[in-house]
């Protein structure tokens, strides 16, 4: 195995290690809470604003997304495009499936944006755009995200063609997380979003 080989293998390994860091899990600790047996379970943004509150979920929401995108400019800026769309991939997957929380994660949201802000502005700020609409208009976190994948293989294929199989591996894998909160959508049941702290 060449030297390079070696470098994306290490690229690969140091960037799901780093999406393994769940600030949700670690907030919640130190609040004598598993997020895990709260509210919908999942170590996310959202549950934590509705189980915590707004400052921990806004604590939640950067750090996811910084994790993204520091991995993604990191390795991009030291190896290359390449590495840098691979580190895309593996914070993502980290944070998804993550070793530390035996491959129960949460749904990859913010930290997919940060990754893929960093690797091309406009692809991750585009589906940020489509997020924030669908959000808008059904006044539901889950739509957003799902509208937010769908649309993210299409502006891939139109900004960074190269990245493609990679994108269609996380939109995929954001899509069946959230197969949850598509059932609840199709009986009703899907909860709105609340500002409210708890």
């Amino acid at each position: 195995m060449s030297s390079s080989y070696v470098m994306l293998v290490v690229v690969f390994v140091v960037s799901y290690l780093v999406g393994n860091i769940s600030p949700s899990t670690i907030i919640g600790k130190a609040k004598g809470i598993d997020i895990r047996k709260e509210g919908s379970g999942n170590p996310g943004t959202t549950n934590t604003l509705r189980v915590m509150g707004k400052q921990a979920a806004l604590i939640v929401l950067l750090v996811d997304i910084l994790k993204g995108t520091f991995m993604v400019l990191l390795w991009g800026h030291l190896l290359g495009e390449q590495a840098a769309m691979i580190a895309c991939l593996a914070v993502f997957l980290g944070h998804v499936f993550p070793i530390a929380m035996k491959f129960q994660g949460g749904k990859g949201v913010a930290t997919a944006f940060g990754a893929l802000a960093a690797l091309h502005p406009g692809l991750g700020f585009g589906c940020l755009g489509i997020v924030i609409l669908a959000v808008i208009i059904t006044r539901r976190v889950s739509p957003g995200s799902i509208a937010g994948a769908i649309a993210a293989p299409v502006l891939t294929w139109l900004m960074i063609p190269e990245f493609l199989p990679y994108c269609l591996i996380m939109a995929a894998i954001v899509i069946i997380r959230h197969r949850s909160n598509i059932q609840r959508m199709i009986r009703g049941e899907e909860p709105k979003i609340s500002f409210k702290k708890k």
